[in-house]
């Protein structure tokens, strides 16, 4: 359970980890790192709000659950890689939320079927959807469409804003997190190629795209190496 899971994470930094390599593992990596509490904390209570099946009145309030489920790692990610400087954990939330509201957009239809919404609902009001009737019945239209299109429209801001960053990353780090933006990203391009249609497609990108993907930031990672 989520409390079980709390209280391992507090024994872990009273370094007192519960009896298990996993546990005595973590509490290490944390003390070594000087990871903030506050950060795993932050993922366990949006996993909390899973568990729940809580619902987001607004996109504020789907922005304070990204945060937790997927800025709170990005910012973990930095700590790891020892970069501290604020305005750079600021960019790694936003692509950690910009990825968390492509997840969002692409899964619709999924999250319907197992009775969940993340979509705001002040946006479902706004066109006019029966949460419910939706949920029993969730079916492609032009108004969820234009639900999918409005969330990958905020993803887009958060890619861009997050680009900045990923120049302030240790060199070796960034292929990586360049990778994983861009694949995401192109996530949402394949959205909007279906007419934003997440009812009955499930975008993905291809192993071709992700190894294009992957080759370009490696090049680039070279590139780097070679003028610095």
């Amino acid at each position: 359970s989520i409390n079980v899971l709390k209280d391992r994470l507090e024994m872990a930094y009273l370094k007192k980890p519960f009896d298990s390599s996993t546990d005595r593992a973590f509490s290490k990596l944390v003390h070594d790192y000087k990871m903030p509490i506050e950060l795993p904390m932050a993922l366990l209570q949006g996993l909390e709000w899973d568990f729940e099946g809580k619902r987001f009145r607004t996109l504020s309030d789907l922005h304070s659950y990204s945060a937790r489920v997927a800025s709170s790692v990005g910012v973990m990610m930095c700590v790891l890689m020892n970069v501290r400087n604020k305005d750079v954990l600021a960019r790694a939330c936003d692509l950690g939320a910009a990825m968390q509201l492509t997840n969002i957009a692409r899964d619709i239809g999924e999250d319907a079927r197992n009775g969940r919404i993340y979509i705001p609902l002040d946006w479902m009001d706004e066109e006019k959807i029966d949460i419910q009737k939706f949920i029993q019945n969730p079916t492609s239209s032009p108004e969820v469409s234009r639900l999918a299109k409005r969330l990958l429209n905020e993803a887009e801001k958060l890619y861009l804003r997050a680009q900045t960053g990923l120049s302030c990353l240790p060199i070796g780090c960034r292929p990586g997190i360049f990778a994983a933006r861009h694949i995401y990203e192109r996530i949402g391009k394949h959205i909007a190629s279906y007419n934003y249609n997440s009812i009955t497609k499930r975008a993905y990108t291809t192993k071709l795209e992700k190894l294009s993907f992957l080759a370009l930031s490696i090049r680039l990672h070279i590139s780097l190496k070679s003028s610095s």
